[in-house]
């Protein structure tokens, strides 16, 4: 992979993970629900669960798809579903802060798994793959993976700082209530595309 392949990967990289997505959207709410440090779990699940997902797509899952068309369309019921579902907790998850304690942020395997039924994440998988690694080898696909590792860090360590600065403003039940309605309705709205595709 030349040097112009890979700033273009990383400029992609970039862009795809810090825009607004299922992931960034649940990594605001949990900031501002759970805090920094209770979220690096969910934060870490995001980024090494989505490289493994891309280093995958990479050496051939893809060709399920291609062999199995049905099972695309499973993953896409199951993914929307999934994503009511999540919005759902998201909405409902309790301003006292009596519950907000008993109550925890996706785990670090919930969050990696999650990666899987994602749309945008699969989108941005099967772009990088064929985009930014022609050759197909395991080394281009490895480093596709690691580079999306690396970039995709400081991105949801933005959005969760984002929703972990927005808590004082957040302090009210009635507008953190608010908030995560908000979210839950960003998460149902990134549905969407799935929907027409």
């Amino acid at each position: 992979m030349d040097y112009h392949l890979i700033s273009a990967l990383i400029t992609f990289a970039f862009v795809s993970t810090i825009t607004p997505g299922p992931n960034n959207i649940m990594l605001a709410s949990s900031g501002a629900n759970f805090g920094f440090q209770r979220t690096i779990p969910h934060m870490l699940g995001i980024g090494l669960g989505f490289s493994f997902m891309v280093f995958l797509v990479g050496i051939g899952l893809i060709q399920i798809f291609d062999l199995y068309p049905v099972s695309y369309s499973i993953l896409k019921t199951v993914s929307i579903v999934y994503l009511i579902f999540l919005a759902y907790k998201i909405a409902t998850t309790s301003s006292s802060k009596e519950t907000q304690h008993q109550s925890q942020p996706l785990s670090f395997m919930q969050a990696a798994s999650f990666q899987w039924v994602n749309p945008k994440a699969w989108t941005m998988a099967l772009t990088a793959m064929s985009a930014y690694t022609p050759s197909h080898s395991i080394q281009a696909i490895f480093l596709c993976a690691i580079i999306f590792a690396l970039v995709n860090l400081p991105s949801v360590s933005f959005w969760t700082i984002l929703g972990q600065q927005s808590r004082q403003i957040l302090s009210n039940p009635k507008r953190l209530r608010a908030f995560n309605i908000l979210m839950a309705g960003l998460l149902i709205i990134s549905i969407y595309p799935l929907l027409f595709e």
